[in-house]
């Protein structure tokens, strides 16, 4: 009797402990990465995260940038949807959460519009370019045969996300895209919006600018888990690093602002809980660490 009473209590208990741990004073946006959507085929690029996020009081929005863009370009797209968000909500500011291309293209609004932003959080963003992107670069020379036929392939693929998400207007470009991903892209575009990142090569950045917070976390484990189909091609791309990285993005280019973590047993997809779920088994669920962050948020007065 002991036994069932105590079970009791703690199931009445455990939803009230839980009730409003993630509810920040403004909506959250995830906005994703390259090649990435809101929601395709029934599938959300940040798998089972904005249900997580809303079970217990945040409002979260998803925004549908362009599959392949420059990051200003989706910067100005993402721009419009949050103040399109605003509206709707009457709240005065938002919580920008960016996964990858999504990091540069949340900077932008921040640098743009800082009074409508009060935190940006950047996870594995391509803030100082990607070494895979240099490569492909490389492989693809501006005029060159195989830089057309890479566009066209790219392009492609863009377009029947498009087709299978929520907006397939929206206008794609491979080729700004993997210009503003590369190392020398990422360079300019840091020249312009240079809030919260890091004057040295691994460091830390400003926690804080215009009234900015900016927070940043990434992983560094490729090759994850044996039944992710996706690890191969996480591990073969890691090739193209000689420093810790995710498969496509190395932790020292993922930093801004405070350094929440950089080393999470996670790879490029696994950081939003892609293969639908299939993730390390000994580390962190990437659905917790947004959990955890939205309370960060909260307790920040965010």
């Amino acid at each position: 009797m002991k036994f069932f009473l105590s079970c009791l209590l703690l199931a009445l208990t455990t939803p009230a402990m839980a009730a409003g741990y993630t509810e920040t004073r403004h909506p959250i946006v995830l906005v994703h990465g390259l090649f990435g959507f809101d929601q395709m085929l029934g599938v959300d690029y940040f798998y089972k995260v904005p249900q997580a996020l809303q079970a217990d009081g945040a409002k979260v929005y998803v925004a549908q940038v362009s599959a392949t863009n420059s990051s200003e370009l989706r910067g100005e797209q993402l721009l419009t949807q949050v103040k399109q968000i605003l509206a709707i909500t009457g709240a005065s500011k938002v919580n920008l959460i960016g996964h990858s291309h999504g990091g540069p293209t949340t900077r932008y609004v921040a640098s743009v519009r800082p009074d409508l932003v009060a935190s940006v959080s950047n996870i594995a963003g391509v803030n100082k370019g990607s070494k895979v992107a240099d490569v492909v670069r490389k492989a693809t020379p501006p005029g060159s045969i195989n830089e057309a036929t890479a566009i066209l392939i790219a392009e492609g693929l863009a377009k029947l996300i498009g087709l299978v998400s929520k907006d397939g207007s929206l206008p794609q470009s491979a080729n700004a895209a993997l210009d503003s991903l590369t190392t020398a892209g990422a360079a300019k575009f840091n020249a312009k919006f240079p809030e919260g990142l890091p004057l040295g090569a691994c460091n830390e950045g400003a926690y804080q600018v215009n009234g900015v917070r900016y927070y940043s976390w990434s992983g560094a484990s490729p090759v994850t888990n044996v039944f992710d189909v996706s690890d191969a091609a996480m591990g073969l791309t890691s090739l193209a690093f000689k420093e810790k990285n995710d498969g496509l993005v190395s932790s020292c280019s993922s930093h801004l602002g405070q350094v929440l973590r950089d080393d999470y047993r996670m790879n490029h997809l696994d950081e939003v809980n892609q293969f639908i779920g299939i993730v390390s088994l000994f580390e962190t669920n990437p659905v917790s660490v947004f959990r955890q962050h939205a309370n960060r948020l909260k307790n920040a007065g965010l």
